[in-house]
């Protein structure tokens, strides 16, 4: 469940014009994520999911939805940092979230900041991940 502060937190790294759906569906997916709430996940990824992962390899929506409700992923800490969201129309969006993230994937911690890029589309009504990807943000130093 989305709090009060989970919104707040997603306003506060904003960038750009507001856009209140959107915010809120990526304040319910950090959420879920912190959670391993898999039920609330399946209610937010598309059944179509094209999504790449860190590795670049595509996962499916059983796929992700698998890792979280085994355990096999796990988000310990996921920290905003920027959110930028390009409507295309009124049944499409794009967000770009920049998090600083602690994950543990079998066990192994892995900790950096990542970038999700994700598409959002309404289908039949309610809006759900359609794609996107995962990757590290390197920085240069």
């Amino acid at each position: 469940m989305v709090t009060d502060s989970d919104l707040a937190l997603m306003e506060s790294v904003l960038v750009a014009d507001r856009d209140p759906e959107i915010v809120s569906l990526e304040a319910q997916m950090r959420s879920a994520q912190l959670a391993g709430d898999s039920s609330s996940l399946a209610e937010l990824i598309s059944e179509d999911l094209l999504f790449a992962g860190p590795d670049g390899n595509l996962a499916t929506k059983e796929q992700d939805l698998s890792t979280h409700a085994s355990g096999v992923v796990r988000f310990r800490e996921h920290e905003p940092q920027e959110l930028r969201i390009r409507r295309i129309g009124a049944d499409v969006a794009i967000s770009s979230l920049r998090a600083r993230l602690v994950v543990e994937v079998a066990g192994n911690a892995a900790a950096g900041v990542y970038r999700y890029t994700r598409v959002w589309c309404r289908e039949s009504g309610q809006w759900r991940v359609a794609g996107g990807s995962v990757s590290e943000v390197k920085t240069v130093g």
